[in-house]
């Protein structure tokens, strides 16, 4: 039951909602964006996937059909062109099973789902593929992953027009599970991730 104290708080919810961004971020149950954030509700629009992958756009198929994910696609369609968020963070952690199981190259034939999602979603050449799992946390892996992701946002047709036009922005951050430590990614000419404390 909710906090009496909070009453009105939960009441002004019902007139609609407008967030600020939309975060991106892992289903896994570590990571908790109000907690991150210190949104409140209604602040935050949230898109939660498997290794906060973020698929390709689905292609137009035959009667103008779109195929493949729709899901999270739609999702990031109505945070952008609906509820006009000016922010998409894409937020991934350390100790993640999803990358971590990509660069170790785990057999994932017992989770046939996760490992089509992650087949489908992450391209046979993408640079983190060819990356190892040089520590349990696979910090690098992961940031290489995220800064992907925000990558692929772009190719979203909604998302590059407001991004060409200047009302959105796009972030990458990478949160720490083990100390809660949220870093922001700071574009550097080094060809690797840098990511810094927020």
């Amino acid at each position: 039951m909710a906090d009496p104290r909070n009453a009105a708080a939960f009441q002004a919810l019902e007139a609609g909602q407008s967030p600020e961004a939309l975060f991106v971020t892992c289903s896994d149950s570590r990571v908790v964006p109000a907690l991150i954030t210190g949104a409140r509700p209604g602040e935050l629009f949230e898109l939660r996937t498997a290794g906060n992958v973020v698929p390709p756009y689905p292609a137009a198929g035959l009667g103008g059909r779109v195929d493949g994910p729709m899901s999270e696609a739609a999702t990031i369609e109505y945070a952008v062109c609906v509820l006009g968020v000016r922010d998409i963070v894409v937020c991934g952690h350390s100790h993640c099973g999803a990358v971590g199981a990509l660069v170790r190259r785990e057999d994932l034939s017992a989770v046939p789902a996760v490992r089509d999602w992650l087949e489908h979603s992450v391209a046979p050449d993408d640079a983190l593929r060819s990356l190892a799992a040089t520590s349990p946390d696979v910090s690098e892996a992961v940031q290489t992953h995220v800064l992907a992701q925000v990558e692929r946002l772009r190719a979203y047709p909604c998302v590059r027009e407001r991004v060409a036009d200047g009302s959105l922005t796009l972030h990458a951050w990478y949160y720490e599970v083990h100390t809660g430590t949220v870093s922001a990614h700071r574009p550097q000419d080094t060809g690797r991730p840098s990511f810094s404390p927020l």
